[in-house]
Parts: C-alpha cells; structure tokens; sequence
C-alpha cells in the first residue's frame, strides 16, 4: 500500500494496523524516516517536501512493483509524508512482511534507497540564515546502486 499524506501520521499505530491478524507473517521490517533539528552544523528550523501529485504515487507504486517481483513479500506498506514539518515529526515510514526475516529486511532497505534516489520530492530546508534546497548526496546514489543487480535467492 502507497500513501502520500499531507499531514501528521503515526508511524507505530500505522506499523500495528499493518501487521495486525496476520498470522501467515514471519517477519516485518521497518524504517521511520524523521525530520532532524541540523544539518551538520546548521539547525534546521523547518522542512517543506514538495512534489507532484500523480508522478510520485506512481514512481512509489513501481517501486513496491519491483519490491515485490525481486522478494517473496506478504505486504508492503508506504507512507510518505509532504507539505512543512517540523524536527522530529515523521516523514517517511516502509515497511515489508514476509515470512522471513531476510527478504523483509533486504526488501525494506531496497524500498528505502530506491526512495531516496528515485521518487520525486524535493527538499527545502528553513534554518536561521533563511532556506534552502537540499541538494542530491552522492552517498544516497552510492546505497542505491547496490539493488542494480536483482537480488538472489
């Protein structure tokens, strides 16, 4: 499941309502990404997702498509967050189930990079000397590149 939400969302109520019943689940991986009070050195006062309605449901559909065909999962879930948050509100939470541990956690750090690399947002930092778009990082493309190959099984 792939949502896009403009507002506050509970991860831990979300991740209880994902596994809930689910008795055929072996394992369940999870991120929860969080909007930090820095930078480095530069306090962060504010973060603005932008993106494009449409294109990013459907880039982050593909994603949980090619998620799914590399790894035996149960279910996925995607909740992204977009719109001004504040430092330690959530932004992002993934999610896989599987019956093992394996696929649940290689699927959910490809969901992760993939996400980072591929999906359209852009970032726009507030800080104290005024704001600023967050720029691509070379390390994000380096995670991502590990997935280029399918995974074995």
């Amino acid at each position: 499941m792939i949502r896009v939400v403009d507002g506050p969302f509970d991860p831990a109520a979300e991740l209880a309502r994902f596994a809930r019943g689910r008795t055929d689940v072996g394992a369940v991986a999870s991120f929860v990404g969080r909007v930090r009070d820095h930078d480095g050195r530069v306090p962060i006062l504010a973060m603005t997702l932008e993106h494009y309605p449409g294109m990013t449901e459907r880039m982050l559909a593909r994603l949980e498509a090619e998620a799914r065909r590399r790894w035996p999962l149960l279910d996925v879930l995607v909740i992204h967050r977009v719109g001004r948050m504040l430092p330690g509100e959530p932004i992002v939470l993934v999610a896989t189930a599987a019956a093992h541990r394996h696929a649940a956690f290689e699927s959910c750090a490809f969901l992760m990079d993939w996400l980072k690399t591929r999906a359209p947002f852009w970032k726009l930092e507030e800080t104290p000397e005024g704001e600023r778009w967050v720029e691509a990082r070379s390390s994000d493309d380096e995670a991502a590149a590990r997935w280029e190959q399918p995974a074995a099984e």
